[in-house]
């Protein structure tokens, strides 16, 4: 018997190809394309307006696009919406969360959503809810929350079903360095079992030394994509990043 010393890698959990959207006519995002495999946090970074929520909307199912496809695990976005949800979580910038709800019932409704068993949910929210500091908030009131506090609020549903899939979008805006930390280790915690993450963030050096893969995006299109190392080089992800923005502004 020959062992098979070159082991196929597993297929990418998420996959863009050909990604382009328009808004009126313009076109914002032109030609994207980008995979992220099991185990990795992937860093999608570039100015303002660049185009990156305009790709994170899409990929979660929150906007429809013109161009291209995306795929999460092996599902299409456009012919399989449900089906890329289940196993997809989503935390955008502004954490948006029923105000009429205690944190309680909002993860339940959550863990609902998706299936999640009762002595499931139980066990893993008061794990997630120790960790992240608001195990005793949760019977109150989501519209008497901070931001830091819904922050967390969010981080915690968005972790209850074990996604396949975790998007990110500026996840750290609100926390305090503990329990940006606490986040982090769960980060690393999630891919390790298999998930995926896809992470946005203005914060570079952290981009830079959470995330294994990066792509940074100008104008609608990619101009970088590697491991962190084959972005950066010897620099670092700030010091490239300005670099870039210098050669947009010169021509």
């Amino acid at each position: 018997m020959i062992a098979d010393s070159a082991r196929q890698p597993d297929p990418p959990i998420l996959v863009v190809e050909g990604y382009s959207k328009s808004y009126g006519g313009k076109r914002v995002v032109e030609d994207v394309s980008l995979s992220v495999f099991p185990g990795s946090i992937f860093g999608f970074v570039g100015h303002n307006g660049a185009g990156k929520t305009t790709l994170i909307r899409s990929i979660v199912g929150a906007l429809s696009f013109d161009g291209g496809d995306i795929r999460i695990c092996g599902k299409s976005v456009r012919t399989d919406p449900v089906s890329c949800k289940q196993v997809t979580a989503y935390v955008p910038d502004s954490p948006d969360v029923y105000g009429f709800l205690t944190g309680m019932q909002y993860l339940d409704y959550v863990a609902d959503l998706f299936c999640v068993g009762s002595d499931e949910r139980a066990r893993r929210i008061d794990g997630y809810a120790k960790r992240l500091g608001i195990e005793d908030r949760l019977g109150e009131m989501v519209s008497a929350y901070s931001h830091g506090m819904r922050q967390k609020l969010v981080m915690i549903g968005a972790f209850l079903h074990e996604p396949r899939l975790l998007v990110l979008d500026e996840p750290f805006v609100g926390l305090d360095p503990e329990v940006a930390y606490e986040l982090r280790t769960m980060m690393h915690e999630l891919t390790s079992r298999g998930s995926a993450i896809f992470l946005s963030s203005h914060v570079l050096d952290t981009v830079e030394k959470l995330c294994d893969t990066i792509a940074i995006i100008r104008q609608g299109s990619i101009i970088r994509l590697g491991t962190t190392y084959e972005v950066r080089g010897d620099e670092s992800l700030e010091q490239v990043f300005l670099e870039l923005a210098r050669e947009a502004r010169n021509g």
